[in-house]
């Protein structure tokens, strides 16, 4: 699981943004459910989904506040 950068996340719209946070959400759901059946030991790629998660939701939020930054 890599970051996803900011820079590359303003270029998107709101709906295509959406989207990804809804398929990060689902990602992050299936790597807690692995964890728990020992399916899996990778817990760096939930806390790298949680930063994506979060970064996108800032950049959503951004656009819908009409702010323009950098």
């Amino acid at each position: 699981m890599k970051e996803i950068k900011a820079k590359d996340l303003r270029e998107k719209s709101v709906p295509e943004l959406e989207e990804m946070v809804r398929q990060e959400r689902a990602g992050l759901f299936r790597a807690r459910r692995d964890l728990v059946f020992r399916q899996s030991t990778d817990t760096a790629s939930m806390k790298t989904r949680r930063h994506n998660i979060a970064r996108i939701l800032t950049v959503i939020h951004e656009k819908k506040q009409g702010a323009t930054h950098g």
